[in-house]
């Protein structure tokens, strides 16, 4: 890729990931103009997964020999781990092209359940509501991220499977929760953006070199991302203190489980990899997540939601106990999106 193009890359993502700090406390009014200026975002910058991505641009082909496949040793758990480190060039570019695929067929899965639940929450919603213009807006964007997603699978050229046979089962019913419990759906939301949007934040800070087709889509990603996870903050800090006191005890019991089991559908690697490149059970357990540094790695990815947890009125005695039972305990974050402890070490 030239050095321009890469210039104009990085241009665009500065520029996009840039969104205003919201206020915590807010009235009705103010709560509909943040969701206006969201969808006002939303028109003046967004993307087209076959427009935004010059995928005819022979930069972006895939090469399935590109050393560049070659996993980030400061944010992907297997990219930093000794036995991978010690393989062959040609193993860690093809393990690297299967990690890779996968994470992303996982996230488009992902975001087709959101896009469902939020077409299920919409249905209701009264005329001139700002939550179904912005979410509409969403629902497009994340369109457009799940054809993004596809096309790089597709052109990747493995046949990986994606999320676990249960959750495929189990898929249908979650956008359900959007009607019933929404303030519980929207923590399933994050569940499922946070820890991609933090790795790919870590890998585009990081400055490790990726195949131009993946930096691309990150970069896009990461972009719109950061209006969608504002919303979802937004909702749930607006919503969480409202809730009955038996509702609110039951959601934050519920939102660490909630982040730990979607972290492990992305992050962990199912049991077809491991048996396609016959990674040692050992290597397994310290990646996920027996190992210090594994286990730093997973307390960072929820520094944000655990933030959010307690700006919601989502944290109490008893669910920091299942944080910490969950692993996922640690420090919160001065602000949202602030870098993890461990990249700082690291960078």
């Amino acid at each position: 890729m030239s050095d321009d193009k890469e210039i104009v890359m990085t241009a665009e993502l500065s520029e996009d990931v840039e969104t205003p700090e919201l206020p915590q406390d807010m009235d009705r009014q103010e709560y509909a103009d943040v969701l206006r200026m969201l969808s006002q975002a939303s028109v003046d910058r967004h993307f087209d997964a076959f427009v935004d991505v010059p995928w005819d641009d022979p930069d972006f082909a895939v090469d399935p020999h590109d050393p560049r496949w070659v996993l980030p040793p400061n944010s992907d758990p297997l990219g930093a781990h000794p036995w991978y480190q010690a393989l062959p060039l040609e193993r860690q570019i093809e393990i690297g092209r299967w990690r890779q695929a996968n994470i992303l067929k996982v996230g488009l899965q992902f975001e087709n359940i959101l896009i469902r639940g939020i077409m299920q929450y919409v249905f209701s919603l009264r005329n001139g509501s700002p939550e179904y213009r912005y979410l509409t807006h969403e629902a497009t964007e994340e369109c457009h991220h799940t054809q993004m997603f596809q096309e790089t699978v597709n052109r990747i050229g493995i046949d990986v499977p994606g999320m676990p046979g249960y959750m495929k089962i189990a898929a249908p019913l979650i956008p359900m929760l959007a009607s019933v419990a929404p303030v519980g759906f929207f923590i399933a939301v994050l569940a499922g953006e946070e820890p991609i949007d933090h790795t790919q934040k870590a890998i585009l800070r990081d400055g490790h070199e990726m195949p131009p087709v993946m930096t691309r889509i990150m970069q896009i990603h990461v972009a719109e991302e950061a209006r969608h996870i504002s919303f979802a903050h937004e909702y749930i800090k607006r919503r969480g203190p409202r809730m009955g006191r038996l509702d609110r005890w039951t959601t934050a019991i519920m939102f660490p489980v909630i982040m730990r089991v979607a972290c492990d559908l992305i992050m962990v690697p199912p049991k077809s990899f491991r048996k396609e490149f016959d990674i040692p059970r050992s290597v397994m357990k310290d990646l996920y997540w027996r190992a210090p540094e594994s286990r730093v790695r997973l307390s960072e990815l929820f520094s944000d939601v655990r933030m959010l947890a307690e700006e919601a009125g989502l944290m109490n005695r008893v669910s920091r106990r299942v944080w910490k039972l969950l692993r996922i305990d640690g420090r919160t974050s001065t602000y949202r999106g602030e870098p993890a402890a461990a990249f700082d070490a690291a960078a």
